[in-house]
């Protein structure tokens, strides 16, 4: 009862910036975060688990994020920000339309080996319509860099040209994610990357121009 009154108190309160909070803070709310939605189903996780895992007084958990959602879709940017930077970084340099999308993968699978409760958290607490909700999925630099590849490799002959450009980009992140996911749920000890190679003519067969070896 408590919880619910200060949630209704605090509802129409402005919230304070994140940029507010101390970083050791925030790194331990996304600590916890990950650690509990990735082994509770979502909607048994209470705003009160949060703070105490957290180490976080309940009012301070409403007075940043307002309610669970928020603080969801906050740490997930946090993190596949982290993610995002990483990526933009690797793909500097690199001229071969293949060599570029191997880089792709292998640091997604990397992401994923290193942080499965990310994994877990944005497949099992995000509806899929509510992705955009995550600022990241709204990086122009980040989702540009990555097109740029695919419509290189379209255009150079070197990837199917005959579906959209973002037909070839969901191909892309729906064999990552169920992979990835599936490899979680599994429990697969071996790192994704362990297979790279094979995994890697997998998809590279399912994008490429059937003639491109």
């Amino acid at each position: 009862m408590a919880g619910k009154a200060l949630k209704s108190k605090l509802r129409n309160k402005q919230l304070k910036p994140i940029s507010a909070m101390r970083p050791a803070t925030l790194n331990k709310l996304e600590k916890a975060v990950l650690l509990l939605f990735s082994n509770h189903d979502p909607s048994e996780v209470s705003m009160i688990q949060i703070a105490n895992a957290a180490n976080m007084s309940l009012k301070t958990l409403y007075n940043y994020f307002g309610d669970k959602q928020t603080i969801i879709y906050t740490i997930l940017n946090r993190v596949l920000g982290r993610l995002a930077i990483r990526m933009i970084d690797h793909l500097q340099g690199i001229d071969s339309v293949k060599d570029r999308l191997r880089k792709t993968l292998w640091v997604f699978f990397d992401f994923i080996d290193k942080s499965p409760d990310a994994m877990m958290v944005l497949s099992t607490a995000v509806p899929v319509s509510r992705y955009r909700e995550i600022a990241i999925y709204d990086n122009k630099e980040l989702v540009d860099s990555y097109l740029q590849v695919l419509r290189d490799g379209q255009e150079q002959g070197i990837l199917n040209d005959t579906v959209p450009l973002f037909t070839l980009f969901d191909v892309f992140i729906g064999f990552i994610s169920r992979l990835g996911l599936m490899h979680i749920i599994r429990r697969n000890p071996a790192p994704l990357n362990d297979n790279f190679d094979e995994l890697f003519i997998i998809l590279w067969r399912a994008i490429s121009k059937p003639e491109i070896d």
